[in-house]
């Protein structure tokens, strides 16, 4: 299939909008189309775009981990793991396109996400304790703290999604039309959207600003933290058994 073809054919087989931020629906996702369609053309499979993913966001946080903060550095670390995002992306628009979506393959994308929110924030924490001079050694509790609720907001997101009943309604009743995604919502959750979390890297080359970029960020993923766990709570819990 040529490469025009393909992307015609990836807009027409997108993911549902709803619960996605601004960055993800119009910058990550469309970025991730153009990337799946050119790696249909060359021939790669979904896993493979996934290894390339998951070498892009590692190559970024080794590179923070090891390099002294610099503005080069900054940049350097921020398109890693923009690009290795959007070949996350990637890997599931290619598998549809390709018709070869599998357990397998949803497993290891989200193994390498686990892996690369994890290792991120304790990229983060070294950093922090070889190159920075902090006002005071709880500054280097911070990013135990950011890891810990971007975890707990992914494995979250995750079980629920997994553990709510598919395809609910009475049977042979038509399905209810689907409600146009929130705008309010995309922008809402622009602050807990990976894309954007990427965006304070730009910062490494001040320590001041990174620190104060890094911390807003955590505070705010800590009180969506709680607002997702109650509610994803109360959702679970309006299930009936059947």
């Amino acid at each position: 299939m040529a490469f025009g073809a393909a992307l015609r054919e990836l807009r027409g087989a997108q993911k549902t909008s709803r619960g996605v931020s601004l960055y993800s629906r119009y910058v990550n996702r469309p970025v991730g189309r153009v990337l799946a369609a050119a790696a249909h053309r060359v021939g790669l499979t979904p896993n493979q775009v996934t290894l390339i993913s998951a070498a892009f966001s590692g190559a970024a946080v080794a590179a923070l981990a090891l390099v002294r903060p610099s503005w080069p550095l900054a940049l350097a670390v921020y398109l890693g793991l923009a690009i290795g995002f959007a070949f996350d992306s990637a890997d599931g628009q290619l598998a549809r396109l390709r018709r070869e979506s599998s357990a397998a393959g949803e497993w290891l994308d989200h193994v390498v996400d686990c892996a690369k929110i994890t290792a991120l924030h304790a990229a983060v924490l070294i950093s922090f304790h070889r190159f920075f001079d902090l006002p005071g050694e709880g500054w280097l509790l911070l990013p135990l703290g950011f890891q810990f609720a971007a975890v707990l907001i992914f494995c979250g997101g995750l079980l629920t999604d997994k553990l709510k009943p598919k395809g609910a309604g009475a049977a042979g009743a038509a399905p209810a039309p689907a409600a146009p995604p929130s705008r309010l919502r995309a922008v809402a959750l622009l602050p807990v959207d990976y894309g954007v979390f990427c965006l304070v890297f730009l910062l490494l080359g001040s320590e001041r600003l990174f620190l104060v970029g890094y911390a807003v960020l955590f505070a705010v993923n800590a009180l969506f933290l709680v607002a997702f766990m109650a509610k994803w709570f109360r959702e679970l819990a309006a299930i009936r058994p059947v």
